[in-house]
């Protein structure tokens, strides 16, 4: 059974919350990851401050409407799956560590406010150090 109109709106002010307040956005291609396999990653995003959201495309294309990620757009295509994070390194080095362990996740690219960047340059924000550890 599909989404009613009403999940489908909540669904889409949900995803533009995040787009609005999330420095990174990380979009990847999920297919034939277990069920086990994602919670690992949504648990290693969460430690970290970050968060990972499986989505329709279509209602991902609405809510990037009007961000500072609508560049994004021609990313969801596929099995589409988002981690976003505040911080402007976490959910790269999450999903960069993750997909070195895992071939199913791959990495289509990312933004960084309004900077858009590929594989390499979200690889390259992977290896920075997090704000915590720049302040110790």
């Amino acid at each position: 059974m599909g989404m009613s109109r009403a999940q489908k709106q909540a669904e889409i002010e949900e995803l533009n919350e995040r787009f609005a307040n999330d420095e990174l956005v990380v979009v990847t291609h999920y297919s034939g990851l277990t069920v086990s396999e994602l919670s690992e990653l949504r648990a290693g995003l969460r430690e970290e401050g970050a968060s990972f959201k499986v989505t329709k495309n279509s209602l991902a294309k609405i809510a990037i409407k009007g961000t500072k990620f609508e560049a994004l757009n021609d990313m969801f295509t596929g099995p589409t799956g988002v981690a976003t994070s505040q911080d402007a390194v976490a959910a790269a080095k999450v999903a960069h560590k993750f997909a070195k362990k895992h071939d199913k996740l791959v990495i289509l690219g990312g933004a960084l406010g309004e900077q858009i960047l590929d594989v390499q340059g979200i690889e390259a924000l992977a290896k920075l150090p997090s704000l915590d550890e720049v302040r110790s």
